[in-house]
């Protein structure tokens, strides 16, 4: 599919992308930024077009921050390689789901959920390092403290793995189906499931986010929904912003993450509130 963007318009949505990829790469909710710009750009082209194309640019903005934190703070990535191949074809059966539900009732499910995320995060006491596991902390000043530690037998216990595969398929249907708001949702799940700081819960959450949008895309890719040349100019910023981002949260501090976690959430739901308001 093909459509002509003015070079002045191109050029707004490589500084939009920019900010999506410092967004997304802090907690998430990068799609509030760069889907109605897009809208704006590209009146003429279909939803479905303006979803793919994003997705296009969030992965790759994803990836980048997700190197970044890899190579800066200890993950487990077993877990969150595992949670990523579970949200893959959960998203996929999301985006199809989409199409055969109501616009009402996925707009009152995604604002009913991210109130609660918001009112989670703001009593979630994560749990704190101990002295004799400092040194096993991540760089001074992150806020990251380390995973659990193994059950008494060597084994780590099962109730967690099993409330994040479950909570990885969730997230990953509910990727497929709205998108906004992911990163959030999985911030909340790996610092619910796992017990990590809001720090190490977005560096993981950046690793499962690649899995759902590699579903979804792969879906609109199909379809013809993806304009791969404007998706590719913006990916290049979108890459700049999540490092910048992953830089500035690993600086900064998991209270920093709380901080900007709590903002999106209630940006996403201003959003949808004057959404529904305006189309009364």
């Amino acid at each position: 599919m093909g459509l002509h963007v003015d070079p002045a318009a191109v050029c707004l949505l490589v500084a939009v992308a920019f900010a999506a990829g410092w967004l997304d790469a802090v907690v998430g909710g990068g799609g509030l930024v760069q889907v109605p710009a897009l809208m704006l750009v590209l009146p003429g082209a279909p939803v479905a077009t303006v979803l793919g194309t994003n997705k296009l640019v969030a992965i790759t903005g994803t990836s980048g921050a997700a190197v970044t934190y890899v190579s800066r703070v200890g993950l487990d990535r077993r877990r969150a390689l595992a949670a990523a191949a579970l949200g893959l074809p959960t998203a996929l059966v999301g985006a199809v789901t989409a199409s055969h539900l109501p616009r009402d009732v996925i707009t009152l499910v995604v604002a009913a959920t991210l109130v609660g995320v918001g009112v989670w995060a703001v009593v979630a006491r994560p749990g704190r390092a101990s002295a004799g596991t400092a040194a096993a902390e991540g760089p001074p000043g992150t806020g990251c403290v380390p995973p659990a530690p193994p059950a008494a037998d060597g084994v780590p216990a099962r109730r967690p793995a099993l409330v994040l595969a479950a909570g990885a398929s969730v997230v990953g249907f509910y990727s497929g189906v709205v998108g906004s708001g992911t990163g959030v949702l999985l911030v909340a799940l790996f610092v619910s499931a796992l017990g990590t700081d809001f720090l190490r819960g977005s560096a993981m959450a950046k690793v499962v986010s690649i899995g759902s949008d590699l579903g979804a895309l792969a879906l609109f890719g199909a379809l013809g929904h993806v304009l791969w040349l404007l998706g590719a100019g913006m990916a290049v910023a979108n890459v700049a912003g999540g490092i910048v981002g992953a830089r500035t949260a690993l600086a900064r501090g998991a209270g920093f993450v709380r901080a900007v976690l709590l903002l999106v959430v209630v940006a996403l739901v201003t959003k949808i509130v004057c959404d529904q308001w305006l189309a009364a």
